[in-house]
């Protein structure tokens, strides 16, 4: 489906279906192809026939944690996105019961309706509990009506995100409410399709609650193996507060006090406690450090290279630019097992800044921008996967944000970095480290996989209707 020539005609009767809107966006966006393309199907039903609620949660009293004892997790309207979702902030559970509208359950499609709008997502089974922002719109399917992963496989397909698109309002923030989808034409096919639909997208969110599972259990694995169990739940903001303290063996590195923060060194002085090796001697022969800058020269898809960024590399389908590989230094691209670490930014609690993800699969074909660090082992005994269970960690993070340096953007010291103690486990327990690592990504390209197909039988249905 194309975007409408900009020459062509506008009726006037489109004008009434869309209530009169004079902004040029729901006439040139491919929504009204779509909606008339969806409503000479045979068998199209509105969305409120087939849902039991189409809602957000209203504006409400944010109380945030800092940990899960006392909270709940909590998704931001990109959160929704993540891969991962190890690292969402908590608001406190008092805060979740005195609004219980803010709670979402498996199966529903999840939609950004403020800012950046028509942003989609599936909940998955392990999401019950969790809370989510005002500014994500749920539509609840009515299961005796519609199989949920069918539901979200359109609402997410090229004919209904431009209509969801379509209905935006708004100069420079922009939002959309449950009344502008209640009449969303939903094709409906036999019911072995949208069985098989449904099933696909159930089994992508399995695989995807497995990514994030395996991970988790590498990284307890990791310290349960090197002997340091107590670093599994390493709560920083329990430990003593840094009101004051003194540093007399510093060099010319860095004379930041943050560089020097008590609670980091004593997470060294653990790690180091047990054998290990540090970072910048397991990367000699690899690669320890940040990307080339080049100038970037658009692409189409067909002849490109998608780009990644730090915050869209931790989502689960990453959205980009696409460039020219030919026009870039070859360095754009990163071999399998990199480990990448977020490197630029802000010391805000939710910034993606030294939070760390692993190049595997499918994502060797990306091309990633020079704000983040790479991390290659030049060992061969000390596999990029194994280092990723220990850098994806809380301890890890913590230890890298410690080495910030730099004025309103953050980055980590370049000395400092090198030095951290990496815990060496023995051999066996390693090569299963490391593998329940690369199990976790082969399922996260398996989900990828079944959700693109999942799209294609839509697509070929609506098509072959059509005919």
């Amino acid at each position: 489906m194309k975007v409408a020539d900009l020459d062509s005609p506008v009726r006037a009767d489109w004008f009434y279906d869309q209530g009169l809107r004079l902004d040029a966006t729901p006439y040139l966006s491919g929504a009204i192809e779509a909606r008339k393309r969806l409503e000479s199907l045979p068998n199209t039903v509105r969305l409120d026939r087939i849902t039991t609620d189409i809602h957000h949660a209203g504006r409400f009293s944010r109380r945030w944690v800092n940990d899960r004892e006392h909270g709940v997790p909590f998704f931001s309207s990109t959160d929704i996105l993540e891969a991962d979702y190890s690292y969402l902030p908590y608001i406190a559970k008092s805060a979740a019961a005195q609004a219980p509208e803010l709670l979402i359950e498996p199966r529903w499609t999840l939609i950004t309706r403020s800012g950046t709008v028509g942003r989609i997502a599936y909940a998955r089974q392990d999401v019950a509990g969790f809370a989510c922002s005002e500014h994500v719109m749920r539509v609840i399917p009515n299961e005796s009506e519609v199989l949920p992963g069918y539901l979200n496989t359109f609402l997410r397909s090229r004919f209904g995100v431009p209509m969801i698109l379509a209905s935006a309002y708004g100069a420079i923030v922009q939002h959309i409410e449950p009344h502008h989808l209640v009449d969303l034409p939903v094709p409906r096919f036999d019911s072995d399709l949208e069985t098989r639909i449904h099933e696909l997208v159930e089994a992508s969110a399995r695989l995807r609650a497995a990514f994030q599972s395996g991970l988790e259990k590498a990284t307890e694995d990791f310290f349960r193996s090197v002997g340091l169990p107590e670093l599994i739940d390493y709560r920083w903001h329990g430990a003593d507060r840094e009101h004051g303290f003194e540093v007399t063996n510093f060099g010319p590195e860095s004379i930041r006090a943050l560089n020097f923060s008590p609670r980091a060194r004593r997470i060294v002085e653990r790690l180091a406690a047990v054998e290990h090796r540090h970072l910048g001697e397991i990367c000699e022969g690899g690669l320890l450090g940040s990307g080339v800058r080049f100038k970037r020269i658009d692409a189409d898809q067909q002849h490109g290279v998608q780009l990644i960024g730090q915050r869209q590399g931790f989502w689960m389908r990453p959205e980009g630019r696409w460039i020219s590989a030919l026009a870039a230094p070859p360095d754009i691209f990163a071999p399998e097992e990199t480990i990448l670490i977020a490197s630029q930014g802000t010391l805000g609690e939710n910034e993606v800044f030294c939070r760390a993800l692993m190049v595997y699969g499918a994502w060797k074909e990306h091309a990633y921008t020079q704000h983040f660090l790479r991390v290659i082992s030049g060992d061969d005994r000390v596999s990029g996967a194994y280092l990723y269970a220990f850098l994806r960690s809380e301890v890890a993070f913590r230890l890298l944000r410690s080495m910030s340096v730099g004025g309103k953007q953050q980055d980590i010291h370049a000395h400092l970095r090198r030095e951290i103690p990496i815990p060496m486990a023995p051999v066996a327990d390693r090569d299963r480290i490391a593998e329940t690592v690369r199990q976790a990504y082969r399922d996260r390209d398996q989900a990828d996989v079944l959700e693109d197909e999942a799209l294609a039988l839509l697509t070929a249905a609506v098509e072959g209707a059509e005919g």
